[in-house]
């Protein structure tokens, strides 16, 4: 394995290793929160139903590889270069990393998108096709949190009028608490697993099937081993719930995170995770809003963050060429 290979494999290895660490606790937030189970058995859950959805990209998720190879945003030249490919993963890799050690719960799609955007202008001075990465990437990015905060309001007081939200734990709502968030969890193995594999297109010597097992399994790892100052942020400092509350929160993520998959539109787990979790919260004032203006804060640094590592990557990484 030549040098430009190996630092690619360890550059993705790390943003798929960050990636879980920051997002394996995002669909079972609710699980926590509520006091429906441990953070460490939340935990095992989100990271085993994460994995199946993993896997399970490999033959439903072609449409999100395609759209994350770069091609269409950067020059076709830059998109099988192993220098790009490794700099967009490493600025991605090293955007989460420094949001997780704060325990802030960031997009890695937002990560990643950043750093296409800074490694191809590193690349090509100029040429990176701004309008098709906002049709692509950034609409889908921008509004699915407004929608789930809407749902999640919606929901909650749906279920709770139909009496499927109570206050308190049973038997019934367990059940289908820990089925909507494994479902969620799901949906972003589903969802974010691509965004990573996508980067081994630029090294034909890995078979793309050992690339999604690759990434996988570095991200359940990640979460295993780094996920908890996301989970405390997650599952206490954005809202106060109980399990019918924490139940429609996870409920209205699955169904969000769910469809965009299928679709293969790029949304952010994090975004629909959090979205769903505030709008049920302020919707019964609950909803801690300091820390969600720090939350925000993170989001909107997100994407400039990994431009800037993605360039500095690309300008160092050059060097090995």
């Amino acid at each position: 394995m030549t040098v430009l290979s190996t630092i690619l494999f360890l550059a993705v290895c790390s943003v798929a290793f960050t990636n879980g660490a920051n997002a394996n606790f995002k669909g079972v937030a609710s699980l926590y929160g509520s006091g429906t189970t441990s953070r460490r058995g939340a935990l095992y859950w989100g990271t085993a139903t994460t994995f199946a959805g993993s896997i399970a990209a490999f033959f439903l998720a072609a449409g999100m590889l395609k759209k994350f190879s770069g091609r269409g945003i950067v020059p076709d030249d830059l998109v099988g270069s192993p220098v790009f490919v490794s700099a967009v993963a490493t600025g991605a890799a090293l955007t989460s990393f420094i949001a997780t050690r704060f325990g802030f719960p960031v997009s890695t799609t937002h990560a990643l998108v950043g750093a296409l955007v800074g490694a191809g202008l590193a690349g090509s001075g100029s040429d990176v096709q701004f309008f098709a990465l906002g049709k692509q990437f950034l609409y889908p990015l921008f509004f699915s949190p407004i929608v789930a905060m809407i749902l999640g309001a919606i929901v909650y007081w749906l279920l709770k009028g139909m009496r499927l939200a109570p206050d308190h734990r049973t038997p019934l709502l367990d059940t289908l608490h820990y089925v909507s968030t494994g479902a969620a969890s799901f949906a972003r193995g589903l969802n974010d697993t691509p965004k990573m594999a996508a980067l081994f297109l630029a090294a034909p010597s890995i078979d793309l099937r050992w690339g999604f097992a690759i990434v996988a399994a570095t991200m359940a790892i990640g979460g295993l081993v780094d996920a908890g100052h996301v989970a405390e942020t997650l599952g206490k400092k954005v809202t106060g719930m109980n399990p019918g509350q924490g139940f429609s929160a996870s409920l209205v993520t699955a169904c969000l995170v769910s469809t965009a998959s299928f679709h293969s539109l790029p949304v952010s787990t994090t975004h629909v995770s959090v979205g769903s979790l505030l709008g049920m919260g302020a919707s019964t004032q609950q909803a801690k809003w300091q820390k969600v203006a720090e939350i925000l804060l993170a989001w909107v640094s997100t994407v400039p963050c990994g431009a800037i590592l993605a360039a500095i990557a690309y300008s160092i990484i050059s060097r090995f060429a």
